[in-house]
């Protein structure tokens, strides 16, 4: 749950600047920069304290899940939150018209699905039920079948961080080969294992993006996000601070990469991995870091006693000012970029 805020946070700001003109204007990722020295989440992390809510709630149950999951969008939508992508938009408001989960997906390969997998590969142990969560998950807002197989490579990913001590690359390349072994995954499988062989040749994480054409940065495509994001957590898989850099220093969606690769890398290094500076500088309400860390809390009670719980509460009706505080912020941010340097 810390590794995605802390991660969004971090590469928030540099959101859609390019990987040259990113540390002219805002210096290194070494800090928050939304805020002075202060961090805020995007929908990256709200996306996942949702999916998490869902899950508390559903248990096993994956239609419970999608119907939970549902209705926590529509009302999000309506809280006019910044920055939402067109797909995801498109979808909700399909939700809102009375679709069922599974129809209301647009035909679009984004990294929606992608960046709120972790803590379902973080949550759940069970492989088939995990399968059939990132499918409902993904299919909601996204049915090209790219977008789910993003978003199963990243929940595979966090499940493979959760449970082993030490993390071998092509063990995980083999996993998830065998697990899309019934699907026409071929073009997003050989991303990955060029991804793979490019992190056991040392290359660092900015130069494989370069050689995927990525040279001015990731895009919000499942299958350059993707890859990416998996470079950067199997060449530091124990170092958080490091591998968020590095993709950030990528450029690009640098918001949702940092999300998905702080959320693998916080799976294996827990909440103590991460810089305290970053975590304690974390400013969010009504959902504020105590409450997040009630969710995660939440979450493992319920997934270990398999019996669904109640999410923590929060003030709903705060969400709104919130987020018209935070369209502020980016605004602001939108205005300071079209002044040098360039």
């Amino acid at each position: 749950m810390f590794g995605t805020a802390v991660g969004d946070a971090l590469g928030l700001p540099y959101e859609g600047l390019s990987k040259r003109r990113a540390p002219r204007l805002l210096g290194p990722p070494d800090r928050y920069r939304f805020l002075p020295r202060t961090g805020m989440v995007s929908d990256d992390t709200e996306h996942t304290c949702m999916v998490a809510e869902a899950l508390i709630l559903a248990g096993d149950d994956s239609d419970r899940f999608g119907k939970e999951l549902a209705r926590r969008f529509r009302w999000w939508l309506a809280s006019l939150p910044a920055g939402i992508g067109k797909a995801t938009a498109i979808s909700i408001f399909k939700l809102w018209l009375g679709f069922p989960t599974d129809k209301s997906g647009v035909f679009s390969a984004g990294n929606g699905p992608a960046m709120r997998s972790a803590i379902l590969g973080a949550a759940v142990e069970d492989l088939s039920l995990l399968r059939s969560l990132v499918k409902v998950s993904s299919q909601m807002t996204h049915r090209d079948p790219k977008a789910e197989y993003g978003a199963w490579a990243v929940a595979l990913a966090a499940r493979l961080a959760s449970t082993s001590e030490t993390i071998d690359s092509q063990n995980y390349l083999e996993n998830l080969q065998q697990t899309l072994s019934d699907d026409p995954a071929e073009e997003f499988l050989e991303l990955v294992g060029r991804a793979v062989a490019s992190v056991e040749r040392g290359e660092s994480t900015p130069d494989f993006g370069i050689s995927l054409g990525l040279e001015k940065g990731v895009s919000g495509y499942t299958y350059h996000t993707v890859p990416m994001a998996l470079h950067a957590w199997l060449s530091t898989p124990d170092d958080y601070q490091e591998a968020v850099q590095q993709i950030i220093l990528c450029g690009g969606d640098a918001d949702s990469t940092a999300a998905i690769v702080g959320g693998i890398v916080g799976c294996s290094v827990g909440k103590e991995g991460i810089p305290e500076a970053w975590v304690s500088g974390l400013r969010e309400w009504p959902r504020s870091t105590s409450w997040m860390q009630t969710l995660g809390e939440t979450l493992y009670q319920a997934r270990s006693s398999k019996e669904s719980r109640t999410p923590p509460r929060y003030l709903k009706i705060g969400v709104l000012p919130r987020n018209l505080f935070f369209l502020a912020v980016v605004l602001g941010h939108g205005f300071r970029r079209l002044l040098p340097p360039y």
